[in-house]
């Protein structure tokens, strides 16, 4: 049997205490993992530490861009595994994990490594009224050992999307993955051992969270910040942990995103675009459209399109190369899923498309699937209209005007995206300025450029990452003022 270590201080360390990492496409057993205790937990923020403290933490920003290089480079030469990793773990399709979340991956320690080379600090100069003048000027450090904690949906992703900003500014990281998809984060500690990081600048640390790993990191003063992908929940109990020794966090937390319909969109692009919106990676992305706004004129054509679409939707084994749509992460969480199509019927909706457990006659039968999903009829005050289902359903409902949709997509404690569909200039800007989110995006959804802000309000979440966001999060910024004394020459 496969086992998955933790890595600290620069080795693979075993635990006598395991759990199973199962395969979500048919519940199979792929490899036990080594949880974590608080005793190594501590040993791997000591060693950041010392990292920290030795020649890593002065390392020039050029020869630590040439590793994150290393690093991207090495990720590209085992690609395969990592891909096969990735689809073992999630059950996510080979169209997903070979075009997304494996070349990003990589992506984000090369996009970093160039943002840091290249990042402008503040310079001020201020004359005083004696005739002297000061120069003001900015450095950036290392903020110290940064705990990592990642989530299930987007593992590899996630994961180096945080690692990478925090090694690029020179910081040390104890990186928790999810105890659902700890096989890519093992491999990426495997490239960090080839690639010559400095031992202690990468740890891996596996586990849960309360009584786990995930609660011996957030508790710890001698961690320095801590970042977390994941459910508002989970970031709630996260911030108290935190604030008891006043650390900084930045939190990308959940969604309940709205995409709004104008009948003057180009109606195919559309389809096209909503579909991925409502079902990539069986809707288990944050960014994912749960609520559909339609404007009246097309609304009936916008459901049966959804629904004429769905029908040709291919849910098989991950490796398939046609397979449109995977299987849930879990057992726990097809049960949620589940329950809120429960929920929704009770609620009187009605369920235009799926709502059920498909069946396959094969070892599929013991995977964690459900039937992508496409409801109509509830009121905007509907649990399933309020609450996350973070899974392959929406509701789509129709609206009359701008001014109320407006209101509509806006009324909700979540504040994370939005996706806006129309052929009007005026309206796009208009529209996409009044959502209280953290990106917008007009006739595209799932488009990013890692140099623009990434985050949301609400319970969505706290801070930015990104470009200069992360690397202004991740650094202690210190300003020096000299005193000059005398008028210039």
């Amino acid at each position: 049997m496969k086992q998955l270590r933790n890595y600290i201080d620069g080795k693979f360390v075993e635990s006598p205490k395991l759990f199973d990492d199962l395969n979500p496409a048919d519940g199979s057993l792929i490899a036990q993992v080594h949880e974590a205790d608080r005793t190594m937990v501590d040993a791997a923020i000591a060693a950041g530490r010392r990292a920290v403290g030795g020649p890593w933490g002065k390392m020039s920003v050029e020869d630590r861009a040439k590793v994150l290089y290393r690093i991207a480079d090495e990720m590209d030469r085992r690609f395969d595994d990592f891909l096969e990793a990735e689809m073992s773990d999630t059950g996510k399709p080979h169209s997903m994990a070979s075009t997304i979340d494996v070349p990003r991956g990589a992506a984000n320690f090369r996009i970093f490594a160039d943002i840091l080379k290249t990042a402008p600090l503040e310079s001020f100069r201020t004359t005083l009224p004696d005739g002297a003048h000061a120069i003001n000027y900015t450095v950036r450090k290392p903020l110290g050992v940064v705990g990592i904690i990642s989530p299930w949906n987007l593992p590899l992703l996630l994961l180096t999307w945080k690692v990478a900003p925090a090694l690029a500014c020179g910081n040390a990281v104890v990186a928790k993955p999810s105890e659902e998809t700890p096989a890519t984060a093992t491999l990426l500690a495997e490239v960090m051992e080839t690639v010559g990081v400095p031992p202690g600048v990468f740890n891996l640390v596996h586990g849960f969270g309360p009584g786990s790993a995930g609660e011996f990191i957030t508790t710890s003063a001698d961690i320095d910040a801590i970042t977390f992908t994941g459910e508002s929940r989970t970031g709630s109990a996260i911030m108290r942990a935190a604030a008891e020794h006043v650390k900084p966090i930045s939190f990308e937390l959940g969604g309940k995103n709205a995409a709004i319909v104008f009948a003057d969109c180009d109606f195919d692009k559309t389809i096209d675009g909503m579909m991925r919106a409502i079902f990539l990676n069986s809707g288990q992305v944050c960014l994912c459209s749960e609520r559909v706004f339609v404007e009246r004129p097309i609304y009936d054509r916008f459901v049966a399109a959804v629904a004429e679409r769905m029908s040709s939707m291919k849910l098989d084994w991950p490796t398939n190369k046609a397979t449109t749509m995977g299987p849930l992460i879990s057992a726990e969480h097809r049960d949620k899923v589940l329950s809120y199509y429960q929920i929704a019927r009770d609620e009187g909706a009605t369920i235009v498309a799926g709502g059920k457990v498909p069946k396959f006659s094969d070892a599929r039968d013991k995977g964690f699937w459900v039937e992508p999903t496409l409801i109509t009829g509830l009121s905007d005050q509907a649990r399933c209209m309020r609450e996350e289902i973070f899974g392959p359903v929406c509701h789509v409902t129709p609206f009359d005007t701008e001014a109320e949709v407006i209101a509509r997509a806006n009324d909700t404690r979540y504040g994370l995206a939005a996706s806006i569909w129309t052929s009007n200039v005026n309206r796009a800007h208009r529209v996409a300025e009044s959502m209280r989110v953290g990106i917008s995006w007009v006739n595209a959804w799932f488009l990013r450029d890692l140099r623009t802000p990434f985050g949301g309000s609400g319970l969505s979440g706290i801070g930015r990452e990104g470009g200069m966001h992360s690397l202004n999060f991740y650094s202690e910024l210190t300003n020096v003022c000299v005193r000059v004394e005398g008028a210039a020459a």
